[in-house]
């Protein structure tokens, strides 16, 4: 019962990420006008907002005019569903899950626009550091309930994460000279706020190793040639989620095993 709850909240909240990623990058605002289709300009209808289904219902066209939607909105929509309904499996039902559930909307959001068009805007990321700043600060007054719970963050390592996640991301450009963009950096030092040094290690060691298969896949698959601009910022936010549901996992098996400890 419950993870059909979390996968229809999946469901809608991917469904506004949508907007989002389309509308940010334009200037437009993300709640006004009602969304409407880009050929005849129609607004849409209830019928024609229920995420996915509505897709399925219209096959995936306009019923004004019958320009065809991306199927992306579909799909989109539905892995914002089935990465809640993971989150829940990993958390269960508590604080620890309203944290996973935020994060994993602003990775899919700028995963989406970095994709899109090789930026991470300021806008997101002072968002995505605020809502951090305020779910670690709030961990200290709130029980820990459910399956797993995602260790608390406090001052001293959100200050610690967000510089060495900024600073490492800023030593690779100073060398690459510019082999990165800015917005990567501050994307890394935004996420540092959420995770405390340690973990920010992990998610940018698993951000350069996605980085690295998923950037060779990309060119065997043709879908970048080697001359184009591979945006890291998904990279960054595969290794994000990865720590977010199994950091502190991760990083207990590493000391054991590694540090002997």
């Amino acid at each position: 019962m419950f993870e059909l709850i979390i996968f229809l909240l999946g469901l809608a909240v991917g469904s506004f990420l949508n907007v989002c990623a389309y509308r940010l990058p334009a200037g437009e605002s993300v709640v006004s006008p009602p969304s409407r289709c880009r050929a005849c300009g129609v607004r849409l209808g209830p019928v024609d907002l229920i995420p996915v289904l509505s897709y399925i219902l219209r096959r995936g066209r306009c019923r004004s005019c019958g320009a065809a939607f991306s199927a992306r909105y579909a799909l989109v929509e539905f892995a914002t569903g089935a990465l809640f309904v993971w989150c829940f499996f990993v958390f269960g039902i508590g604080p620890s899950l309203v944290k996973a559930l935020v994060l994993t909307s602003f990775l899919v959001v700028i995963t989406l626009i970095d994709f899109d068009h090789q930026l991470i805007y300021d806008k997101v990321l002072i968002w995505l550091a605020g809502a951090g700043v305020a779910i670690n600060l709030s961990f200290a007054y709130l029980p820990l309930w459910g399956s797993s719970v995602v260790l608390p963050v406090g001052p001293l390592d959100m200050l610690l994460g967000g510089l060495l996640g900024g600073g490492l991301l800023l030593a690779i450009i100073v060398v690459t000279r510019g082999g990165m963009g800015g917005g990567d950096l501050k994307f890394a030092a935004a996420l540092g706020l959420w995770f405390g040094w340690q973990q920010t290690l992990l998610a940018l060691f698993l951000a350069f190793l996605a980085g690295g298969f998923g950037g060779g896949a990309l060119l065997l698959l043709r879908i970048r040639k080697r001359k184009d601009l591979i945006p890291f910022g998904p990279f960054i936010a595969i290794g994000a989620f990865v720590t977010l549901l199994y950091g502190p996992d991760l990083v207990a098996w590493y000391v054991r095993h590694f540090l002997g400890r």
